[in-house]
């Protein structure tokens, strides 16, 4: 009896150390939580935010740098794919784009979101305390000019609905790294080398045109009369000196016999 009493006491127990590990399991990495998505969703933008919502999903889900976020039972969720599995993101984890859209892009806002503004953030300062608060003091300021650009939407996931879904992380990595591989480069077509042109002239020398040197007329010879020579013109200032000393000679001969006439 004793030990039929101690069997059951170490079953009971057992039982309750594996009834408590799967309680825990709920927060541990690629768990189910309850959003079953059979398709892929239509993912709209919310305008002005780089975040992506599902406006035909009864749920809190949304896409944002190359992820799924999901808000559920007061948690937040983050995935590689459209249907999970997920992973469960700490308050200071989630990034601030995603805790900043408004409230109206909540499709099952909890309770405590009531009396809340729609076009406004939820308040989660309010909710998670002062510590976080503190570690986020400008969460919801922020410069709508500079906000980064919505990371294209993993459309090819389309191709995985229902039974297709791969439910096993390493085959969505595979599929991902296969649809996302950057395509090779295409080389373009060899083309012929256009001719060569002058090389410019260096920076800083001016290489304006020069003025052209002014061309004079060629400088003629002095026209000479025919019947003349070149030294005519000699000749003829000879005569007029002395044409001009005879001349002065008798002024001076005449002078000379006045004076003498005079003389007593």
């Amino acid at each position: 009896m004793r030990k039929l009493l101690i069997g059951l006491t170490l079953m009971f127990g057992v039982l309750g150390t594996t009834s408590a590990q799967l309680s825990v399991g709920i927060s541990l990495p690629g768990v189910s939580i309850g959003i079953n998505v059979p398709v892929y969703p239509q993912l709209v933008r919310v305008p002005g935010y780089p975040v992506y919502y599902a406006p035909q999903l009864n749920t809190n889900f949304f896409f944002y740098d190359n992820l799924y976020w999901a808000y559920e039972g007061d948690h937040w969720y983050r995935s590689d794919w459209y249907n999970g599995p997920w992973d469960q993101v700490y308050p200071q984890d989630v990034p601030l784009y995603v805790l900043r859209v408004p409230v109206r892009y909540y499709r099952a806002p909890p309770a405590y979101f009531r009396g809340w503004q729609a076009s406004a953030p939820p308040r989660w300062d309010q909710h998670w305390g002062p510590q976080w608060t503190q570690a986020h003091p400008n969460w919801n300021r922020w410069d709508r000019r500079n906000a980064p650009r919505p990371a294209p939407l993993p459309s090819w996931q389309r191709q995985y609905p229902g039974d297709r879904y791969p439910h096993q992380v390493q085959q969505q990595r595979e599929l991902r790294a296969q649809h996302e591989r950057t395509p090779p480069r295409v080389q373009p077509p060899r083309r012929e080398a256009p001719p060569q042109r002058a090389a410019p002239p260096p920076v800083g020398r001016d290489v304006r045109p020069q003025p052209a040197a002014p061309q004079h007329p060629p400088q003629m010879a002095p026209r000479v009369s025919p019947g003349r020579d070149r030294n005519d013109g000699r000749r003829d200032d000879k005569r007029d000196d002395k044409r001009d000393d005879k001349r002065d000679d008798k002024r001076d001969d005449k002078r000379d016999d006045n004076n003498d006439r005079r003389r007593p």
